[in-house]
């Protein structure tokens, strides 16, 4: 039988998630307990203790149904940003309000822009409306901001910006995004996607949710799955002053955040702590891992989120032996990245047991 769908849903290659330890485990026969995995840009640290207790607090409520509008979150993430709540949409992870911008906004006859290299979920969105995608040719393996303005033609809804950039980590100052948005026809949506956000230099963090006020045509969206650590319970949300909001819970579904993710949000977004010790720690692991590849005289990106990404050649045979080893890390074969390998940032014990892996799969032992 041949079941009618449209040739664009067909043609879709379905998202590449890092390998989960388990999948591993049984494949090559290796303890769970003692495999790495530094493959997903996740949070080393786990959960927050504070949403840990959250949760605990939540667990009585789960028979019933999550406040659908999520009013305490948006309240919490209201006065941490200092913006309306009704500018707020919440999603099942930033994943999700990506796919309800391309959604609310793309078509078959309209397009999008996105850069090569740029995070994979740009494609599927866009694909997955019917939309033309315009790929723009990356600069240094990151966003040309000329370029993609240029390719804005007279049927773009959408532009797609990562900053940081998954999964080459690169970056751009926020003078450069203010004026990139300001130049943006203002019947063009620009989707600012920055989920790495809080692992930059405080100087260098964004400021673009204050921005949200003065651009009608912005969205800014964050995640909890990183340097928050709630990545299994898929909680973001975007920022966007209220008609772009409107149009994407228009076709949000009901109950996408659970009431276990919104409380744990709730308590993670108030840990300082944390999230200090997270950026911290990160900050450190990335500087090993760079000085360790500089050393072997690899080239990488310098990066400024949660990995790094890293030339070896040989990808997938080096991909391969670090498997052997039970260290998961991530191929970019489908970004058209064949000889790299992005590698997250994990505990110091972590970075140090990939880094013994790493140099005999490289024959540099």
């Amino acid at each position: 039988m041949s079941i009618p769908a449209p040739d664009y849903v067909r043609s879709i290659a379905p998202y590449q998630a890092g390998k989960p330890i388990s999948e591993l485990a049984r494949e090559y026969g290796l303890d769970a307990q003692r495999i790495v995995k530094l493959a997903s840009n996740e949070n080393p640290f786990g959960m927050p203790e504070s949403a840990r207790a959250a949760i605990a607090a939540e667990l009585a409520e789960v028979s019933r149904y999550p406040d659908s509008n999520g009013f305490e979150l948006k309240a919490a993430i209201s006065r941490h940003y200092g913006v309306d709540a009704d500018w707020i949409t919440l999603g099942n992870g930033s994943n999700d309000v990506l796919e309800l911008a391309a959604h609310a906004l793309l078509q078959p006859g309209t397009s999008a822009v996105y850069s090569q290299y740029s995070f994979a979920v740009y494609a599927l969105a866009t694909q997955e409306t019917g939309a033309r995608a315009i790929v723009v040719p990356a600069r240094e393996l990151g966003h040309d901001l000329d370029a993609m303005r240029a390719s804005i033609a007279t049927d773009t809804r959408i532009v797609f910006v990562a900053n940081p950039n998954n999964p080459t980590g690169t970056w751009l100052p926020r003078e450069a995004i203010a004026a990139f948005v300001a130049s943006v026809p203002s019947d063009v949506v620009v989707v600012l996607d920055e989920a790495y956000d809080e692992y930059l230099d405080p100087a260098q963090r964004s400021d673009s949710i204050r921005q949200v006020s003065e651009h009608p045509n912005l969205v800014v969206c964050r995640t909890f799955s990183k340097a928050y650590g709630l990545a299994g319970l898929r909680v973001g949300f975007a920022v966007a002053q209220p008609e772009l909001t409107d149009l994407m819970n228009r076709v949000r579904q009901p109950f996408n955040v659970s009431s276990i993710a919104q409380a744990a949000a709730i308590a993670a977004l108030d840990d300082r702590a944390y999230l200090q010790r997270s950026y911290e720690a990160n900050r450190a692991g990335l500087q090993r891992l760079q000085e360790a590849f500089a050393r072997m005289g690899l080239e990488y990106v310098p990066s400024h989120g949660n990995f790094v990404l890293v030339r070896v050649g040989d990808a997938a045979g080096v991909y391969e032996a670090l498997l052997r080893a039970g260290i998961i890390v991530r191929p970019v074969g489908n970004y058209g990245l064949p000889d790299w390998l992005r590698i997250s940032v994990g505990l110091p014990e972590e970075n140090e047991a990939f880094l013994r892996a790493f140099e005999k799969a490289m024959g540099r032992a």
